[in-house]
């Protein structure tokens, strides 16, 4: 899968996909540089080498909501969660249902320091200065104000969408966190994909120079011609191992 191939060349610790199209398909797939973890609409991809230690919690969502606790050698830890919000579909048609809201987020922020990254589905200005009409941001917006949680993106589209020849474009592919984890934090978007939506990649680094690299997105990043001299080589060699 190109899009754990990317998290390898990034050096990225872990990989969240919501809805894997080769999971959709039927596929069953691996990777030597990954341990996947599969949810619902989620995958979560942990590096095999990573010096971090992940452990899933269970914390609802169907399979829309995955949770790992992280631990660092030095002992510091974090929680990382990987979101899907959207309606269930049922023979092509939407229903009612957003299992990801469903999830125990009472219990998932009772860690002290978390990130929440994903596909969110949720249209506003909050977050998306460019917002066309506001809609499915409720859930969203209530979460962030009862956790004082912040939306941490660089301004970038993540999402395009062409209906009836005019292309549109929105801010629905983010993390959020708490002000203080924030800082910390160093967000890059890319458009340049084969995908409706971007790759966004999240850097989290302590005072001591610990951190976590993590990547939010779907398949279909194509990185043909997109790759340093350097990054080549490491792919090559990440290729090998």
């Amino acid at each position: 899968m190109m899009a754990l191939e990317t998290g390898i060349v990034w050096g990225a610790d872990v990989v969240m996909l919501q809805e894997p199209y080769v999971e959709r398909e039927g596929y069953n797939i691996s990777h030597p540089g990954y341990r996947l973890v599969r949810g619902g609409r989620t995958m979560t991809a942990v590096q095999r080498h990573t010096h971090l230690e992940f452990s899933e919690v269970d914390k609802g969502g169907d399979g829309d909501v995955q949770v790992f606790d992280i631990r660092y050698p030095s002992g510091r830890e974090m929680r990382l969660v990987n979101v899907y919000d959207q309606l269930r579909q049922a023979g092509g048609v939407r229903s009612q249902g957003r299992p990801a809201q469903t999830a125990r987020w009472r219990e998932i922020m009772e860690q002290e320091k978390f990130l929440l990254g994903g596909d969110w589905n949720a249209h506003s200005d909050r977050w998306d200065p460019q917002c066309p009409p506001k809609r499915d941001a409720n859930c969203l917006e209530n979460l962030m104000d009862e956790y004082d949680l912040i939306d941490v993106t660089d301004g970038e589209e993540t999402h395009s969408n062409t209906r009836n020849g005019e292309t549109s474009g929105s801010l629905i592919d983010f993390f959020i966190t708490k002000s203080s984890m924030a800082d910390r934090l160093e967000i890059s978007t890319d458009l340049t994909t084969t995908s409706d939506h971007a790759v966004v990649c999240a850097e989290l680094r302590w005072d001591e120079g610990e951190g976590v690299k993590v990547l939010r997105k779907i398949p279909g990043w194509d990185i043909d011609g997109l790759k340093s001299k350097e990054e080549e080589e490491n792919y090559k060699k990440a290729q090998k191992e």
